[in-house]
């Protein structure tokens, strides 16, 4: 198929998805309808620009489309902006551009649209840990704050066994220094992961432990709060990041340049339907990509069969991609995944 006609197949597939999604709306508030149309496709094109695959386009092709006036992401935060001032009671529109915000890097910004959406539907446990998080990623040090932390706890009380929440609850108790508690908080979201998703939460309870002057778990006690490993989904795709030695050893790279981890789907539309940004001083890094990396509400990892996951130093440390980036080998494999997916950035093709 040809790169023009391949753009009008994605655009009608993109108009018509965001027309479903945004169905409901058409009588209600027909401006914001309209507005919602036209800002989710071009919010996928845009992230197509970020996570895509160029160089599998005819170069004269790409020249074109680059010095061509398509809308940006940047116009399309600017066009969901517009319609969220003109009609503010839309939470869903405040949780897209959240993400969006995200995606930019604009962490406070995030959080901030996040609060205005949980404003309007306050009983939402995702909202309530998107928003949390979101709250966390803001602030110095990504410290959770008080009120982060009874969003975390309305989220489980709304949803009880919510791993996300058990998760963070755990992290906001070892922050404040309060390790038996995010022990026990642990160890109650043990039996509902995954073998290898446990072995890695083990090893985070024994750190908990010693700093709370307990033993690590004996092998009883973790068979026993283990026991139950493997009948319930993961909470998400786990993610290892490095960069080659023998790379890193010859090519000098900023500590804080910007590093994005990405999973999208496999065989499929090229725009993510998970991403985090890291610095790159952090690497070797390990990540667990879910439904809350989302930057797109119509697009879930859970949702996903295969996938393809990928890890980027951007050059500039903006969301765009740019020229002078670097990226790990793709990696496609079915979900739910057995183990860590393993990602080398540098390491020379076989």
């Amino acid at each position: 198929m040809s790169v023009p006609i391949l753009y009008v197949v994605l655009a009608v597939a993109a108009l018509a998805t965001a027309a479903v999604v945004a169905a409901p709306l058409r009588r209600a508030t027909p401006k914001l309808f309209a507005a919602v149309v036209l800002v989710v496709p071009v919010l996928a094109f845009a992230l197509y620009r970020i996570v895509g695959t160029p160089a599998a386009l005819d170069p004269a092709l790409a020249a074109a489309s680059a010095q061509a006036d398509a809308p940006t992401m940047e116009e399309a935060i600017a066009e969901l902006e517009a319609a969220l001032r003109r009609d503010p009671a839309q939470p869903e529109g405040w949780r897209l551009l959240a993400r969006a915000y995200a995606a930019q890097g604009e962490r406070a910004k995030s959080r901030d649209a996040f609060m205005r959406a949980l404003e309007q539907i306050p009983d939402d446990p995702e909202l309530l840990i998107e928003t949390a998080q979101a709250r966390a990623q803001a602030a110095p040090g990504n410290q959770f704050d008080d009120e982060a932390l009874a969003q975390l706890r309305r989220a489980l009380a709304l949803d009880p066994g919510n791993q996300r929440a058990l998760w963070f609850i755990g992290v906001v108790q070892r922050q404040r220094g309060d390790d038996r508690a995010a022990v026990e908080t642990w160890e109650t979201l043990l039996p509902a992961l995954d073998a290898d998703t446990a072995a890695a939460l083990r090893t985070q309870i024994d750190q908990a432990r010693e700093a709370a002057g307990m033993p690590p778990l004996a092998p009883a006690e973790v068979a026993s709060v283990s026991a139950d490993d493997g009948a319930a989904p993961g909470a998400g795709l786990r993610v290892r990041v490095s960069l080659d030695p023998e790379f890193a050893a010859r090519v000098r790279l900023r500590g804080d340049a910007t590093v994005f981890v990405i999973a999208r789907a496999a065989g499929g539309p090229p725009m993510p339907v998970a991403v985090e940004r890291h610095a790159l001083q952090s690497l070797p890094l390990e990540v667990v990509l879910d439904d809350g990396d989302s930057p797109m509400p119509t697009a879930k990892l859970s949702s996903l069969r295969e996938v393809e996951v990928l890890a980027r130093i951007s050059a500039t440390g903006s969301a765009n991609r740019s020229e002078g980036d670097l990226e790990s080998a793709p990696v496609r494999l079915a979900l739910p995944a057995d183990g860590p997916v393993d990602l080398v950035i540098g390491a020379q093709a076989p």
